[in-house]
């Protein structure tokens, strides 16, 4: 069955991230995902507000803008919370919004080219790999974790292009298509998806992000998620567009009148 997730977006202030964790996780929501958009909330800071506020939920991140971080950065930070959290933490990474990127001075010739190098990074390097790499944009001398996870988190990719699923399908575990997508579209990128699959990597994530209009009955939404879960979403993560909404009471509305539709 589908995954039903929630999305605390960064339109939120961050005073309200505890009471949102704490209501998906009293609830038995069994995913909450965040946004690292600029210039709001951090997605390392904000998951781990979230995981140590919280006693079951995974959180995911979706997405970390590689441009802005450096990557044995985010390995180490990656780590530290799946050993602090064992088995509750995902996180995607992506090229960031483009205009944003370039408001901060961190834009790249080629974002394809600096993915693929991070990508292929921090995979190993969250599975305890020594990494020598010379890349383009990501260089490397003989970097390894100290504290590697005892259980990798899965790292996803963002993107509805073919070139961008294409690479979640061969360096990552999955992939994370953003919201104004349709089923057929999300339908067309499971295929490059699983045409460029690894080798060893196991069966892909396909996380699809939605929003619905505040106050939607339980059953349009989940006769949604269910338009999506048979283009072959594993996981649909859900935002409301009302941006002053009560989140801690949507996230009960999607764990206690949404799911029980989807079974």
């Amino acid at each position: 069955m589908v995954t039903l997730a929630a999305i605390f977006p960064p339109t939120q202030p961050p005073e309200r991230i505890g009471a949102v964790a704490a209501a998906a996780d009293a609830a038995g929501l069994a995913q909450l995902w965040v946004w690292e958009d600029c210039f709001s909330e951090s997605g390392i800071a904000t998951a781990t507000a979230m995981l140590a506020t919280t006693s079951r939920v995974t959180v995911a991140i979706g997405l970390l803008p590689v441009p802005l971080r450096n990557v044995a950065l985010t390995a180490m930070e990656l780590a530290t919370l799946s050993r602090l959290f064992p088995g509750r933490l995902m996180a995607g990474v992506g090229h960031g919004v483009l205009d944003w990127m370039g408001q901060v001075g961190a834009r790249v010739e080629s974002p394809m080219t600096l993915l693929r190098e991070y990508t292929a990074a921090l995979y190993a390097l969250l599975h305890g790999e020594t990494v020598t790499t010379r890349g383009r944009y990501v260089n490397l001398d003989a970097v390894a974790l100290d504290w590697p996870p005892a259980v990798a988190p899965p790292l996803l990719v963002g993107g509805i292009r073919p070139r961008t699923v294409a690479l979640a399908g061969e360096l990552a575990d999955g992939v994370i298509i953003p919201g104004g997508v349709s089923p057929e579209e999300v339908r067309a990128s499971v295929g490059h998806l699983h045409s460029q699959r690894g080798a060893g990597r196991g069966p892909a994530d396909v996380v699809v992000f939605i929003s619905v209009p505040a106050g939607s009955p339980a059953p349009d939404i989940a006769a949604v998620v269910r338009d999506y879960a048979g283009a072959g979403a594993t996981c649909v993560a859900v935002n409301t567009d009302e941006e002053d909404a009560d989140l801690a009471r949507f996230v009960g509305v999607l764990a206690r009148e949404v799911r029980p539709l989807l079974s």
